[in-house]
């Protein structure tokens, strides 16, 4: 299937690794032209790599000057931020949800206004947002990020419908466990924090998962790619899980 990307402008969060690398790496093979931000080295992919850090609240502003500088204002925007420390809900406090802010809420809203009056104005946009399948089932210990990211899915809902009719999408994806450095980080914190090997959690997940494996970045990266591309144009306000089967309702 051509997915019709050639000549899409595109820019993808947090792209240096993990998801988002594997998101720019998808659209980058359809053709697309990618912009890439991380906070450190470049994706390796795309036309223009932008260092940002998100934490930082001048960072969606840097993000903004240096597209417009480049004329490269996207089709696609892939919103997509480091998850957060683990924690407990009956410990994390106001200020621990401060610190997340910035990259998991603010800077994304930010950058998703600022490019959406010239999509709407073509007719053609496509706002993508990796989430996780703790906004269908929260994840014990990590309630900042299943707190924030359901904040976050819930303005994109909204916006869904404001900007349906000029020819925006706006979707969530939903990982589940799948094979990156946040993943293993995540494993190893949950092995210390019950006295168990790394290896023992990830048995034990993988256990948990119908499929029987940790899914791979580059599947992740092939559905962002449709979702983003005009095939998918009737596909909007959606929250779409990938996580092999593994979470508990439809």
């Amino acid at each position: 299937m051509d997915l019709q990307l050639e000549g899409k402008r595109a820019l993808v969060l947090g792209a240096s690794k993990g998801l988002g690398h594997a998101i720019a790496a998808a659209l980058a093979a359809e053709g697309a032209e990618v912009v890439t931000v991380a906070r450190s080295g470049s994706a390796g992919v795309g036309r223009l790599h932008i260092t940002a850090d998100l934490d930082d609240p001048a960072a969606a502003q840097t993000i903004i000057a240096a597209v417009e500088q480049a004329d490269l204002a996207p089709d696609i925007l892939v919103l997509n931020a480091g998850g957060p420390p683990m924690a407990p809900a009956a410990k994390a406090t106001p200020a621990d949800f401060a610190a997340v802010f910035p990259r998991m809420f603010n800077a994304q809203i930010t950058l998703a206004q600022a490019f959406l009056p010239a999509m709407r104005a073509t007719g053609f946009g496509r706002i993508l947002a990796v989430a996780s399948t703790s906004l269908v089932t929260p994840i014990p210990g990590l309630v900042l990020s299943n707190a924030v990211r359901a904040m976050l899915a819930s303005w994109c809902k909204t916006l869904a419908a404001e900007v349906a009719a000029d020819g925006v999408t706006v979707n969530l994806l939903l990982p589940g466990q799948i094979a990156t450095d946040r993943l293993s980080s995540l494993h190893a914190g949950m092995a210390a924090a019950q006295g168990l090997d790394a290896q023992q959690v990830t048995a034990r997940s993988i256990a948990a998962i119908p499929a029987g494996r940790l899914g791979r970045p580059d599947e992740f990266g092939d559905i962002a790619a449709f979702l983003a591309s005009p095939r998918a144009g009737f596909i909007t306000g959606s929250a779409i899980k990938v996580d092999g089967g593994q979470t508990a309702t439809l």
